[in-house]
């Protein structure tokens, strides 16, 4: 067995702020890594591009530009992008972490969907898709590959802008998308909208319900010539017994001109939630098992053997069908590549090549490179009659005669008439009676909607009427009316808000009218808020229906700080919608005076300390102090100011002062001898014996020996 190759990137640190744990994926066109993100301290998707994509300029300033367009759509079912970055050596995309595995994991493992969790699932991404579309983003690679199913139920479609990046910076006969769910008009004309997302979206609903991809050939250009040519057959031709709601949405999202599908994601899923709760339990919990030998011509092998060549290296990790660039002269007979995003080139007319060998037996349409060439308008149908399966074909002729009977019913409701020729007295009575009817029933429908109820009258003005007056300021006008109350904050309870149609309206008399009368004004209860913090509360007052008025600040001994000290007004009391209350929050305890406790024995400087709520600490060592006396407090830090309850004042605390030798000066000098004793650290004073005309000193106190730092020594001079 041989030991698997380590990534480079593994254990590694990438832009100084991701590091790289471990693989997750490798595609056709990056490699998935699990990285954490040491500045936020979280796990992200390392998404880094392959060093032939690194290296084009024009790629990345588009890869630049998609990211932030992707960053901005911020929804419940995408994948959020979180960041990007180029540095000299690789290109990257950082994603949101999911984990958890892709529905293509899921199909692999279970096969055919019931519709119930196959709508479940198309819900998510649909609505996923629609959040992009009305933000101005097409996606371009809808795919089960793409679709991730988190462990905790989330639902994420993934890799937003990333097709779009690749296709704009290659030349302009380049298509991007996974050929299984390529929508025709990206192989004829190259340009991509919300439909074509659409298109791919009804490729995938119809694999989960049938287990299978509509189309497969022996390599992708084969795949994406069924899908310019070729209808996407009915969910049910391969699966009897599946709702024929289910058939419709599936060929109205696939349809091969996009005018004629839904217009956007957001289309869709009104008509995908509305058949969801049309179908019945039967319908929804309808499991296919279909027959490997029936189903229409061109229909994909089982799921399981479509998964797409990516290897997922970790587990739980989101595996990706690989992206890869094809161009379509490297793609032989055996190239089949199901399942991966290819770019495949196409001519500058909008033609598709195809490999020599892919038309029928006798084609000679093959020109001189081995290539076929089929443009727009040839004729290609792999829907024939001989190619469907019995199945099929039953369904079809039903399908066909159900076609036949509508057309039925809607000429038999259709009026004719017919005059026979006959007797010229009989057909003149008969035109008379004619003509009596239909005076009648222009008079009738004269007066109906002259005088009558259908005529037009304008809606009276009823506010701030009593329900009396309005009631009859109504009948009046000939109108019908029911009441209905409703919360008012100007018309007192009891009177009339107005009407429904409004007043001035000009309504038919015999449609309904509704009198709306107030309740007068709709009343909250505020909230208790104290004890919360200022955002708690913002979010208590908010959920119910006030607002966060004045925010004021105290000091307070038992309230920490940030939290509520107290409301106005009071809670349970009722106010009106979006009425303001007033908060005080706490800054947490008042700060305190640092006492100067210098001079003060040790002590007593101490207790000082800590009868004003700080917390007094001796330093360890001790210094000497030719003014303060040993054992007092020579020095305090901080020397005087504000502090926090419970802050620590440093004492330092004296050894007095220090003995210093003093030498014996008898018979000096006295300028030098003050000189000295003033280097020393004394003071000296001088008496004069005699005048002290000599200088010379005569006696000193103290005498020769030692005496504390400071001190004064008399010089006694003759």
């Amino acid at each position: 067995m041989h030991e698997p190759v380590k990534d480079s990137l593994v254990e590694t640190l990438v832009d100084d702020r991701y590091f790289v744990r471990s693989l997750i994926a490798r595609g056709g066109m990056s490699s998935v890594y699990l990285a954490t993100d040491r500045r936020l301290d979280r796990d992200v998707a390392l998404k880094v591009l392959f060093p032939h994509l690194a290296s084009d300029r024009g790629f990345l300033r588009r890869f630049e530009s998609e990211a932030k367009s992707a960053a901005r759509l911020s929804h419940p079912h995408v994948v959020g992008v979180l960041d990007q970055g180029i540095t000299d050596s690789l290109a990257y995309l950082v994603m949101e972490y999911v984990p958890g595995r892709t529905l293509r994991g899921l199909l692999d493992e279970r096969g055919p969907l019931s519709p119930r969790l196959a709508l479940a699932l198309m819900d998510a991404v649909v609505e996923g898709l629609a959040a992009a579309h009305d933000a101005g983003l097409v996606h371009r690679d809808v795919k089960p590959e793409n679709v991730l199913l988190a462990d905790n139920g989330r639902i994420k479609i993934a890799d937003f802008g990333l097709a779009r990046a690749v296709s704009t910076s290659t030349n302009t006969g380049t298509l991007v998308g996974t050929v299984a769910y390529l929508a025709p008009e990206l192989v004829t004309a190259g340009g991509a909208d919300e439909r074509s997302d659409v298109y791919s979206a009804g490729i995938m609903l119809y694999e989960m319900l049938t287990g299978r991809q509509p189309f497969t050939g022996d390599s992708p250009i084969q795949v994406a010539f069924a899908h310019v040519h070729s209808s996407v057959p009915a969910p049910s031709d391969l699966c009897p017994g599946l709702a024929e709601d289910l058939d419709e949405l599936v060929r109205w999202c696939t349809a091969k001109d996009p005018e004629e599908r839904p217009v956007n994601g957001r289309a869709l899923l009104g008509e995908l939630r509305h058949i969801r709760t049309s179908l019945s339990d039967a319908e929804l919990d309808f499991r296919c098992t279909p027959d490997p030998a029936s189903g229409p011509s061109g229909a994909g092998t089982p799921t399981e053997a479509l998964a797409g060549a990516t290897e997922v290296l970790t587990a739980g990790g989101a595996a990706g069908a690989a992206t890869s660039v094809i161009d379509t002269s490297s793609l032989g007979a055996g190239g089949t590549r199901a399942n991966h995003t290819e770019v495949i080139h196409r001519n500058d007319n909008a033609t598709t090549v195809f490999p020599a060998g892919s038309r029928g037996a006798g084609d000679d349409g093959a020109d001189q490179d081995g290539y076929d060439v089929e443009g727009p308008d040839d004729d290609y149908d792999t829907d024939g009659e001989a190619d469907l399966s019995p199945n099929a074909r039953r369904r079809r002729a039903q399908r066909d005669e159900r076609d036949r009977q509508r057309l039925n019913d809607r000429e038999a409701h259709r009026p004719q008439l017919s005059l026979r020729s006959g007797k010229p007295r009989r057909r003149g009575i008969l035109l008379a009676v004619l003509l009596t009817v239909l005076l009648a029933a222009v008079a009738f429908a004269g007066w109906f909607f002259g005088a009558g109820p259908g005529a037009l009258v304008s809606v009276p003005d009823v506010s701030n009427a009593s329900v009396e007056e309005a009631g009859t300021q109504l009948g009046d006008a000939g109108l019908n009316y029911t009441t209905d109350e409703v919360f008012d904050e100007v018309v007192a309870a009891g009177l009339a808000v107005g009407t429904d149609p409004g007043a001035a309206r000009e309504i038919r008399r015999f449609q309904p009218v509704k009198l709306l009368v107030s309740k007068g004004p709709q009343l909250f209860s505020v909230p208790n808020v104290v004890q919360r913090t200022l955002e708690a509360a913002r979010a208590d007052l908010q959920e119910g229906e006030l607002a966060l008025g004045a925010v004021t600040e105290e000091y307070s001994e038992s309230i920490e700080a940030g939290s509520i000290i107290s409301q106005q007004p009071l809670p349970d009391t009722l106010l009106r919608l979006g009425a303001p209350v007033d908060v005080t929050v706490s800054k947490g305890p008042a700060p305190v005076e640092v006492p100067v406790v210098t001079g003060l024995g040790e002590d007593a400087a101490l207790k000082a300390v800590e009868d004003a709520g700080l917390t007094a600490a001796v330093a360890p060592d001790k210094v000497n102090s030719a003014t303060v006396p040993a054992g007092a407090v020579v020095a305090q830090t901080p020397a005087s100011g504000l502090l926090e309850r419970g802050s620590t004042v440093t004492l330092t605390i004296s050894l007095g002062p220090r003995m210093v030798e003093v030498p014996n000066y008898v018979g000096q000098r006295v300028e030098t001898a003050r000189a000295d004793l003033e280097s020393r650290g004394f003071t000296v004073e001088v008496e004069n014996l005699l005048g002290g005309l000599l200088g010379l000193v005569r006696d000193q106190e103290p005498g020769a020996g030692t005496a504390p730092e400071g001190s004064t020594v008399i010089l006694k001079v003759v």
